[in-house]
């Protein structure tokens, strides 16, 4: 039968080794011995509740019904479990198992296998953990090296962390680092460089400085505040990137905004407006509102339902601008569609056509058909066909030449 060292409650009682398990009563305080003061238990701690330790702490486990205080370093070979009640620790934490139903505060650093908490989890030290199940609220001031993160509530992760998965209700922050998959169903924001594989945000994602990612879905808007290299984006509202961002594929039902360069090997499709400072280019483009950028150069198809806006133009094997759109910038395409009533300025191509009521300034092409009410208030030129349906407006002479202008 092991041994057993009681303390009454509401006492005071200076330990240095105990050997077995010790029960501390209802609002007693242990002191330790040495330097710095140190109680060493072979067996484990029972505390009913209302415990302080003034001094380190070593023991087998600790098992308490309510609060416990300690005032140093603590130490358990297996588990702690706290009932009803909180654990605070002014020093460091190491350990197997810890599962604390209120509260768990650690002044120094915690290193347990796992650690699962009813209430809060506040770490000022850094964490290493393969395991973190939080009801609450987790935060930590120091690193986070874990393999799964999972809290109900929200999350403040202030230096880098290096997870396998975060997982969490509400919102959640981190100081940059790895996640290899993010699971946020309110906000999300890192404060630093982050790489990771998958991102999953019902509300809104932030992200700072430099990040390489691979799928991201955000059901609100996504911004980024700096550079951003990534597979996929699908996003419900709006995407902001400040610096540049190159990737697969773009899927948003808003607008997309983008700093500097946009470069896709993928496919660009969004509801609304596209505006890009510098240089895009994509696979295909299909645009609902205004396609705007320096440059925009297109493997395959552009297909834009309000205005195509560039300063270099536009180049693409097929380009369609729709009804009552406008195109400001040149045009380059094997194929190319003004809408009814739409605008366009300069075109180069292989086939172009005006649909009913048109205006271009320029179009040079191999073969042009300009449909009734259409109106060119500057050149044409082709090498092959010129077909005219009904009353048309040119300002001069079309030309049929054996080479178009560059």
């Amino acid at each position: 039968m092991s041994r057993k060292t009681s303390v009454p409650s509401r006492s005071k009682m200076t330990l240095d080794f105990v050997e077995g398990d010790l029960i501390i009563g209802r609002g007693a305080t242990i002191d330790g011995s040495g330097t710095p003061p140190t109680v060493k238990v072979s067996g484990t701690v029972y505390c009913e509740g209302d415990n302080i330790f003034e001094c380190n702490l070593s023991a087998e486990n600790l098992e308490a019904e309510d609060d416990v205080t300690i005032h140093g370093d603590l130490e358990t070979r297996k588990y702690v479990e706290v009932e009803d009640g909180r654990l605070e620790v002014h020093g460091k934490m190491t350990g197997n198992r810890a599962d604390v139903d209120s509260a768990l505060y650690v002044t120094g650093d915690l290193t347990v296998q796992a650690v699962e908490v009813g209430g809060s989890l506040k770490v000022d030290g850094d964490v290493k953990t393969e395991d973190v199940d939080v009801c609450g609220s987790f935060k930590a001031k120091g690193k986070v090296d874990a393999e799964k993160i999972g809290v109900c509530g929200s999350v403040s992760l202030e230096s880098e962390v290096d997870l396998e998965k975060l997982e969490v209700g509400g919102a959640a922050k981190v100081g940059g680092g790895k996640i290899r998959q993010i699971e946020v169903g309110g906000s999300f924001r890192s404060e630093g460089p982050l790489e990771f594989r998958n991102l999953d945000v019902g509300g809104v994602a932030l992200l700072a400085s430099k990040n390489t990612g691979g799928s991201i879905d955000i059901g609100g808007s996504f911004k980024v505040e700096g550079d951003l290299a990534f597979e996929d984006i699908d996003v419900g509202g709006k995407v902001v990137i400040t610096g540049s961002a190159e990737g697969g594929e773009i899927d948003v039902g808003g607008k997309v905004e983008v700093g500097n360069s946009l470069k896709l090997s993928g496919d660009l499709e969004v509801g609304g407006k596209v505006k890009v400072d510098e240089e895009l280019s994509a696979r295909n483009i299909e645009v609902g509102g205004v396609l705007h950028a320096r440059k925009a150069t297109v493997e395959e198809r552009v297909e834009v339902g309000g205005a195509i806006i560039t300063v270099e133009g536009v180049t693409a094997r097929f380009v369609e601008i729709g009804k009552r759109g406008e195109v400001r910038g040149p045009i380059k395409a094997d194929q190319v569609i003004i809408g009814r009533d739409a605008h366009a300025e300069d075109i180069w191509g292989k086939k172009v056509l005006l649909k009913r009521g048109a205006h271009a300034e320029n179009i040079y092409s191999e073969n042009i058909i300009i449909e009734s009410d259409c109106r060119v208030s500057g050149e044409v030129q082709y090498t092959g066909e010129l077909r005219t349906n009904g009353k048309i407006s040119l300002a001069k002479t079309p030309q049929k030449v054996d080479r178009l202008p560059t």
